[in-house]
């Protein structure tokens, strides 16, 4: 190649990549200027999707366009996520997930890569779920419940929105590590699996905070333990199984938002930022606190740390339950 070649083709390389810089940097600066997207890959209703919602609000007012929830339901949020991950990396569709993203990757082949496929913005929030059992199970304290379950081996049942759904993976690393045999009734949804424990159907479940405390506060269910590190700031009074009887059992919901691989920084870091925002917001920690959940707002490099770390704690446990989906 000659000099004058050279310098030609290296010169339009120079230019090329500084018109996309140049691009990318403007179409950030003008961001958004339409309205946003945000797929939930579950069915409406409960608390991941209406933290969806109430987030989407709240950027909404903060950025200035409209946001709308399109919940995209099916294979265990598999459907959703697919779709999610074919969308222009443009900032114009987001996604809101659960825990079973992080579950899914141990329990079934994906169409998507889990981590390299998305950019991890933030964690909206953290929840956990009661260890709720019928009243007429005769136990108050996880010891007791355990003692019970080991008195009568593959008798305890617990039910479950569904196999490989948080709860029911909840249920099958307690039996793992509280050295018990319990049977597994899958239903579909958590509404049903709540209604079957109300009616005593199923001796008790791993519920969320949201959907049990009515219940609990009620009498109709007894919440003897939580899940968390701490104690849930909406149950205070309620011991955890890690204090009580099982140290290390802590499982923890989670809502984390979601962009495309490939969405310029400068996006991401403006969503990062209003989100977290919002997140701070009185108003939204009020609301979050009636699911039964704690704001969070991390970083994009600390929840992608954290979304790395959920994958790789429930390999292990889907290995040694032998799950199957449905």
């Amino acid at each position: 190649m000659n000099t004058v070649k050279f310098f030609h083709t290296l010169s339009y390389a120079v230019l090329s990549g500084l018109a996309f810089f140049l691009t990318t940097i403007c179409h950030a600066q003008g961001y958004p200027s339409k309205t946003i997207r945000m797929v939930v890959p579950i069915a409406a209703g409960g608390a991941t999707d209406t933290a969806a919602r109430l987030i989407s609000q709240k950027l909404s007012e903060q950025l200035g366009v409209s946001i709308v929830v399109d919940n995209r339901a099916g294979a265990g949020t598999v459907l959703g996520t697919e779709l999610f991950s074919k969308a222009p990396p443009d900032g114009y569709t987001l996604m809101a997930v659960a825990p079973e993203f992080s579950i899914n990757p141990s329990l079934r082949k994906l169409p998507y890569d889990p981590i390299k496929d998305f950019i991890f913005i933030t964690q909206i929030a953290s929840g956990q779920y009661f260890l709720s059992t019928h009243p007429s199970l005769p136990v108050k304290t996880t010891k007791e419940f355990i003692a019970l379950a080991k008195a009568r081996p593959g008798q305890v049942t617990f039910g479950s929105s569904g196999n490989g759904s948080a709860n029911h993976l909840a249920g099958v690393m307690f039996q793992h590590m509280a050295g018990t045999k319990l049977i597994h009734v899958p239903y579909k949804g958590a509404g049903p699996a709540v209604t079957a424990l109300l009616s005593g159907e199923t001796d008790f479940m791993f519920s969320n905070v949201a959907s049990a405390i009515t219940h609990v506060k009620s009498g109709k269910l007894r919440a003897i333990a939580s899940t968390g590190a701490r104690r849930s700031p909406v149950a205070p009074e309620v011991p955890t199984i890690n204090e009580s009887a099982v140290p290390g059992f802590i499982v923890t919901g989670f809502v984390i938002l979601m962009a495309p691989a490939g969405t310029p920084p400068n996006i991401i870091a403006t969503l990062n930022a209003e989100a977290v925002k919002g997140i701070q917001s009185a108003a939204l920690k009020d609301r979050l606190a009636a699911l039964g959940l704690e704001p969070v707002g991390s970083s994009p490099q600390e929840c992608t740390a954290f979304i790395a770390a959920e994958i790789a704690k429930w390999a292990p446990i889907v290995k040694a339950g032998g799950m199957k989906v449905d």
